[in-house]
C-alpha cells in the first residue's frame, strides 16, 4: 500500500485543473479497482512524477480509436481519477493497482510532456436516495443472474456472487462496473447524470446484452 501522490496536479479554487492522463482500452469506474502493467517509457516517466506526494492520482479515459501503445489514439472525454493503492516493480514493467475515485470530463488536451496531460473538470457526485432501493435490488438481481448465465459459456471477469459495498452509492457504481456489457455501454453508464439514471442504464444495458447473447 502506498501513501504517495502527484505533483503534476494543478489545483484551482479547490478543483482539479490539469491532470496526467492514461488512456486505456478499458473503463475505470468509481469505487472499483483496476490492475495495470506499465512498460511504455512515457508512462513510466508520468508515474515517477505522480509518485511524489499524496495522493498519487492520474486520470483514466477509454481509447475510442487506436492502440494503447505508441500514442496517436483518439480518446473519450469522460473518465475517472485513479488513485494508486499498490505498486510493485518486477523486471521489465511496473505493476499497479489503482482505485477509481471521482468522475472527470476532459475540457482540453494539452501538449504531451512526454505523457498525455489534460485540463479537466470534476463531474458531480451521484446522490443516493433510499426510494431507489427497489431499482438497486432489481439491477443487482439482473446483473448477478446475467453473470451466472454468461459464466456457463465463458470465463467472466467478475463472479456472480462478488461482494458489493454496504454503502449504497458505492454498490450502485460497482454493479455498473461488473455488468457484463462492452466498453461503449460502460461509457454510457459512466456518463449517467443521476443515480436513478445509473440504475436504469445498468438494467437496460444488462438486459440488452443478455437478450443479444440469448443464453
Amino acid at each position: 500500500m502506498l501513501g504517495v501522490g502527484v505533483t503534476a496536479l494543478t489545483w484551482f479554487a479547490g478543483c482539479m485543473n490539469t491532470l496526467p492522463m492514461f488512456p486505456l482500452g478499458s473503463v475505470l469506474f468509481p469505487y472499483m479497482p483496476l490492475q495495470l502493467r506499465v512498460f511504455e517509457q512515457r508512462y513510466l516517466v508520468m508515474l515517477a512524477r505522480v509518485l511524489d506526494s499524496p495522493p498519487a492520482e492520474f486520470g483514466i479515459v477509454l481509447i475510442e480509436r487506436g492502440q494503447e501503445v505508441g500514442g496517436g489514439e483518439r480518446r473519450f472525454s469522460v473518465g475517472t481519477v485513479a488513485r494508486v493503492t499498490q505498486l510493485e516493480a518486477p523486471e521489465g514493467y511496473l505493476g499497479l493497482v489503482v482505485q477509481g475515485e471521482r468522475r472527470i470530463e476532459v475540457t482540453e488536451w494539452m501538449p504531451e510532456d512526454p505523457y498525455p496531460l489534460a485540463a479537466v473538470r470534476e463531474l458531480p457526485d451521484l446522490d443516493w436516495d433510499d426510494s431507489l432501493l427497489p431499482r438497486r435490488e432489481e439491477a443487482e438481481q439482473l446483473v448477478r443472474r446475467t453473470l451466472s448465465l454468461a459464466s456457463e459459456f465463458a470465463d467472466q471477469e467478475w463472479s456472480p456472487d462478488v461482494a458489493l459495498s454496504h454503502d449504497p452509492t458505492a454498490a450502485a457504481w460497482q454493479l455498473a462496473a461488473i455488468a457484463p456489457v462492452g466498453p461503449l455501454d460502460q461509457i454510457v453508464l459512466l456518463r449517467s447524470e443521476n443515480m436513478a439514471a445509473l440504475l436504469d442504464n445498468t438494467i437496460e444495458l444488462t438486459q440488452a446484452a443478455a437478450d443479444a447473447c440469448a443464453w
